[in-house]
């Protein structure tokens, strides 16, 4: 049974000078993608998308060279658009993002909505599903925000902070099958 693995990026360097979707991995992300990249849980990847922000890029690139696969970009699987904000410190930042997924319908101080946003990535899952070839696994390296939205869905839930990935580092994989959709696996950290 082939499946999806939806991967969101590990740790990244936070610079406020610099546009989020252009932040890189940090070296403890990078070291933990590494260790996945390395691990029993993609031996079955046949192909890597990743969205087109840097941070996934990384990952994507990571993964890649150790499966000898060339990621390819599917850019609807970005990050919920926060660039009305630009970039927050983390005590104005977390409280949006509580009603950015309380408030599903609102453009919370001019974030994309959490509904667009999840048929959004919803879409690009879609997309990449029927669009590749390669019979085995897809890894999708993204986000945790888009990556919550999705989590609800394939576990047929409203949106809900609930779905959100844990911790506050990122890199967290859910996976579902790749034929039906079925949710076959939650949240579980890439280090598992």
């Amino acid at each position: 049974m082939a499946r999806i693995l939806f991967i969101t990026h590990p740790e990244v360097v936070i610079d406020p000078d610099v546009p989020v979707p252009d932040w890189p991995l940090s070296e403890t992300g990078s070291a933990r993608m590494t260790a996945f990249a390395e691990g029993p849980a993609v031996a079955g990847v046949t192909a890597v998308w990743s969205s087109a922000e840097r941070k996934a890029r990384d990952g994507a690139a990571i993964l890649g060279r150790a499966l000898g696969l060339t990621p390819q970009v599917e850019p609807d699987l970005h990050e919920n658009d926060r660039s009305a904000t630009g970039f927050l410190p983390p005590q104005a930042f977390w409280p949006l993002v509580e009603r950015f997924f309380a408030e599903p319908e609102t453009r919370v101080e001019g974030w994309e909505r959490a509904v667009d946003a999840q048929a959004r990535v919803l879409a690009a899952i879609d997309r990449v599903r029927t669009q590749e070839k390669t019979p085995g696994d897809i890894a999708l390296v993204a986000h945790g925000g888009v990556g919550a939205l999705a989590l609800a869905h394939f576990s047929g839930k409203a949106i809900g902070r609930a779905y959100d990935q844990p911790g506050s580092g990122g890199g967290n994989v859910f996976v579902v099958e790749r034929a039906s959709k079925r949710l076959l696996q939650g949240w579980r950290t890439i280090d598992a």
